[in-house]
């Protein structure tokens, strides 16, 4: 499974106006400092300003800031409200399903179960726990260790690191 650039750039953008909470993020800082268009940011953040994720203030000394605070926000959340189709096989969808295994296959089950964890993961991680705001200085960029994971999470190679907004 792949998330969309849509997806990716979404999280790039809520990461980055987390690093930044006291003041409000330029869509050309954005586009700046990731290398995309001004106009691929704009629906994003249209998006997000529609679905009550981002403040936006218009005009001269505009720009958008979280409207949520870092922790109230869900990764399992944006993924979902990002994401345009989860079906990882045919017979995820029964109206264009056309497979002859589908009565007695259980791989649709399996898939359907990897799908609830991946979003399980998800969804116990929230922005807050992915970004650290950034501090001023040499040092400009903040790192911050991963998420604690729940008791009852099995152990994952997989880690959430990097630096928020240099993402």
């Amino acid at each position: 499974m792949r998330l969309a650039e849509y997806t990716d750039y979404t999280l790039r953008v809520l990461m980055y106006c987390a690093a930044n909470p006291d003041g409000l993020v330029t869509i050309g800082e954005l586009a700046d400092r990731h290398g995309l268009s001004k106009n691929h940011l704009m629906k994003i953040v249209n998006d997000l300003s529609r679905q009550g994720v981002l403040h936006t203030t218009r005009g001269r000394g505009g720009g958008v800031r979280l409207a949520k605070a870092a922790h109230d926000v869900r990764v399992g959340d944006v993924v979902r409200n990002s994401e345009s189709d989860f079906r990882m096989v045919e017979c995820f969808d029964s109206r264009t399903n056309r497979c002859m295994l589908t009565p007695s296959c259980r791989l649709k089950g399996l898939l359907e179960t990897a799908l609830q964890a991946y979003f399980n993961e998800l969804d116990a991680v929230t922005l807050a726990d992915i970004c650290a705001p950034q501090r001023a200085g040499p040092a400009h960029q903040s790192m911050r260790a991963p998420p604690t994971r729940r008791p009852s999470a099995p152990a994952s190679t997989a880690r959430v690191t990097g630096r928020c907004g240099a993402a």
